[in-house]
């Protein structure tokens, strides 16, 4: 069992406390803050605590100590990638640097006609990524997700920020989103999918990552190998308290397997996380 629902967590309170704070008194204090509630969720939140500092040891061979502070660390990043990504979408964002290595990559693939697949993963803050592309890069992105967040939170932050700066493809039973991609890559669109995370009943490939099997949804890169378009993996991770790095890869251009794009994948997100283990926002057994 994956363990995620593909639900987003938290009460509503919470979101509305956050962007009226981010809003009247600006990013710093609301990092001030956070400090407070990320503290308090790793107190309590005993489930995705021990989730996490179990994969620290086990996965990255880290000591308890220092699994423990990486805990610690990143559910305060988790937050900061809320406030961030809020910021962005509310006009707060002038706090925020960023570098972009290999932008090259996805202007080429912009150029070439074919439309362009992102596969990306919960690690950094891809909401942010996807607005920063559609301003620099490409006039749009689709995201493909599962409909699935609370629907309060989503009116609410829809509302009250006027929503993300993307268009989403929502992932239905129907595979209706299988039509809406193509549709996409015919007008020469990016679409950015995340492939770490699979749900229950769904298909998935078991592979290699950090040592250990893990599961990983079959869905994105059976639609890497299907459609003629090229595929890159792009991730944004942060390197300072106001600052994100942006990064592609080399397009993968030639006709792969389902389970080569798999490997590839993987062995790129392997590395990811190596180097930005307090970035990885995944609070469920990842190798259940």
């Amino acid at each position: 069992m994956s363990g995620w629902d593909g639900k987003t967590k938290g009460p509503l309170i919470g979101y509305q406390i956050f962007v009226f704070v981010i809003k009247t008194f600006g990013v710093p204090i609301a990092y001030f803050i956070l400090q407070m509630v990320a503290y308090y969720y790793y107190l309590f939140e005993k489930g995705k605590r021990e989730v996490m500092i179990d994969f620290y040891e086990k996965a990255l061979k880290t000591t308890p100590a220092k699994a423990r502070k990486l805990t610690r660390t990143n559910f305060y990043l988790l937050g900061q990638s809320i406030v961030d990504a809020t910021a962005f979408l509310i006009g707060k964002h002038n706090h925020f640097t960023h570098d972009f290595t290999n932008e090259q990559y996805l202007i080429d693939i912009q150029n070439g006609g074919k439309g362009g697949i992102l596969l990306s993963a919960h690690l950094g803050n891809w909401d942010t990524a996807a607005n920063l592309l559609k301003k620099r890069v490409t006039p749009t992105i689709n995201v493909v997700m599962l409909d699935a967040e609370v629907q309060k939170i989503k009116d609410f932050m829809d509302n009250t920020t006027g929503g993300s700066h993307f268009n989403i493809i929502p992932i239905k039973n129907d595979l209706s989103h299988i039509v809406s991609i193509h549709n996409a890559l015919k007008r020469n669109e990016f679409v950015a999918i995340h492939a770490d995370r699979f749900i229950d009943g769904a298909k998935f490939l078991e592979m290699d990552f950090l040592g250990q099997k893990a599961k990983f949804p079959a869905g994105p890169f059976i639609i890497a190998a299907k459609f003629d378009a090229p595929v890159t993996f792009v991730f944004a991770v942060k390197k300072g308290k106001y600052h994100y790095e942006l990064s592609a890869t080399k397009p993968i251009e030639q006709k792969l397997t389902t389970e080569q794009f798999a490997q590839c994948y993987v062995s790129e997100l392997e590395n990811k996380v190596k180097a930005n283990p307090e970035q990885w926002f995944n609070y469920f057994n990842f190798y259940q």
